[in-house]
């Protein structure tokens, strides 16, 4: 039994870092879909997201951090009147053993092309920085420089090339809210790559239609996607991970789940501000939240 109980931090703690990764890369990781007709944008400048993130571990569902993203016009880059901000933090037991402190910013043209990304990790005893600068060529083509550095030593230098869509952790939100929804179809599959460090991995998105999802008393009316990741992080490349989207005119994500090498990582919707619309896919409350 102690032997159990001195592994249960570090696995929790793995999730953990599955669920910042589902959060940034999972609810969000669609903007390949570029087949799909786009609608404007479901958002408003000032809106806020906030997220409660769980470890599963057989029958334990530990909470492991809180997460919020926003949404703000304020950017110090040129041409970049977007600006999308994910902030993590630790809690519970994750909190005790391990802090963890993680922020991802996304910075967009006026007309939605992810132009700069950086990701700061603080992980108590050591911290370092992503940044991903995107320049698109004529043909459609991708060219990212990707740069890790810590306190002490850059860690990655180098350039990554694609033909297909590329997207940071975070970044593919934006696109996945403005799709039509009503143009998808049960089954339909999409491809779309994310930059992470050195590599360029490969994810699948697919829909699986409309499904309810019930959380501490409220039920909400969503559109299901499977996601399939080919990296290593993850036990299976098919039905890695699940996001179901809010079906009203939001589109915000309500739940993310993905099976992780020891359990799974969970995220769940818990509030929202500065909406652009009401949140009607809600259709049953049992108290809290807004």
């Amino acid at each position: 039994m102690r032997e159990g109980n001195n592994h249960r931090p570090r696995a929790i703690a793995s999730g953990v870092w599955a669920s910042k990764w589902v959060l940034s890369a999972i609810i969000i990781g669609c903007a390949f879909v570029s087949g799909l007709r786009a609608q404007p944008l479901p958002l408003s400048h000032g809106e806020r997201i906030d997220y409660d993130l769980y470890f599963k571990w057989g029958v334990i569902m530990s909470k492991a951090g809180l997460a919020t993203f926003s949404v703000r016009n304020a950017s110090e880059r040129v041409g970049s009147p977007w600006r999308y901000t994910l902030l993590f933090r630790s809690s519970g037991v994750v909190e005790r053993f391990f802090p963890m402190r993680d922020t991802i910013d996304c910075h967009y043209s006026a007309d939605h092309r992810l132009l700069y990304s950086s990701k700061r990790t603080n992980d108590g005893d050591y911290y370092s920085v992503d940044e991903l600068d995107f320049n698109y060529g004529k043909d459609d083509s991708v060219a990212i420089h990707s740069l890790r550095y810590t306190l002490k030593a850059t860690k990655i230098d180098t350039l990554l090339m694609s033909r297909n869509p590329v997207f940071d952790l975070l970044g593919a939100t934006m696109h996945l809210r403005s799709l039509d929804w009503s143009a998808l179809s049960y089954g339909a599959e999409f491809p779309f790559t994310v930059a992470i460090g050195r590599d360029l991995v490969n994810a699948r998105f697919r829909y699986t239609g409309q499904q309810i999802v019930e959380h501490q008393g409220f039920k909400y009316r969503t559109r299901h996607f499977y996601i399939d990741i080919y990296d290593e992080a993850f036990t299976q490349a098919k039905e890695a991970a699940e996001v179901w989207m809010g079906d009203d005119a939001n589109h915000i994500p309500v739940k993310v789940r993905a099976k992780l090498r020891i359990g799974a990582a969970e995220a769940y919707y818990r509030d929202s501000f500065n909406r652009q619309a009401p949140l009607s896919c809600r259709v049953a409350i049992g108290g809290g939240g807004k």
